[in-house]
């Protein structure tokens, strides 16, 4: 993928690429995650060059940054897996812990492993392009869908008097709102259930949201 956007905040416009990251780009794509998960979040869980050479060997499609003002600006990784629906699974289960070399080349399903944004970038909606950037490329390569299991950050705030599973339908139904599930569901996803035991992740009480969207041409 090689695409050009323009992108803007209400302030600044910028023109953006959208392509394929590749072994040129490890150790920006590093600094990216530093910049976008800093202390406490433990600096041994941001991609490593082994992890980022796995994806570019393994499925390059599935592996896109966004350049900006002469930088990389942010990234998102996916693999190809077959899930039943309904299937419980935790984000290391799915991703083999970054490293995809569970990948099927078959798979029906886009799984989305990783997103990120440096924070300087983020009103500039990079993470919503690429997410729709990965829409394409589920179109190109004829998956079903895309999935992904995102964090949910308010559900400690609700957790003594609602479940997971109710906290996701609160927020579908606009009664709530979670910074990275009402985010994607600007983006076009939908939640299709809670996986539970997903990350370590306190704020989210361990749960992920599980979130879709299907291929309107399969």
């Amino acid at each position: 993928m090689r695409k050009r956007i323009i992108v803007t905040d209400g302030r600044r416009t910028a023109e953006a690429l959208i392509r394929n990251y590749t072994a040129a780009d490890f150790a920006a794509l590093i600094e990216v995650q530093a910049e976008s998960f800093p202390a406490p979040y433990p600096a041994e869980l941001w991609w490593n060059e082994a992890q980022l050479a796995e994806h570019v060997a393994r499925f390059p499609e599935g592996a896109l940054c966004v350049e900006l003002d002469g930088r990389i600006a942010g990234s998102m990784t996916a693999l190809r897996r077959t899930f039943a629906d309904g299937d419980g699974h935790s984000w290391a289960e799915a991703t083999d812990g970054g490293y995809i070399r569970n990948h099927e080349p078959d798979g029906d399903t886009l799984y989305v492993v990783d997103l990120c944004v440096r924070p300087l970038y983020r009103s500039l909606g990079l993470g919503k392009w690429l997410i729709q950037s990965m829409h394409e490329t589920v179109v190109h390569i004829g998956c079903r869908r895309l999935l992904s299991g995102g964090r949910m950050p308010g559900y400690h705030k609700h957790a003594e008097v609602m479940s997971p599973e109710r906290y996701l339908e609160e927020v579908a139904a606009g009664r709530l709102h979670d910074p990275v599930v009402t985010f994607l569901i600007g983006c076009g996803r939908i939640p299709v259930g809670v996986a539970r035991h997903y990350l370590e992740d306190e704020e989210s009480g361990g749960n992920a949201a599980l979130m879709e969207w299907r291929n309107p041409f399969f």
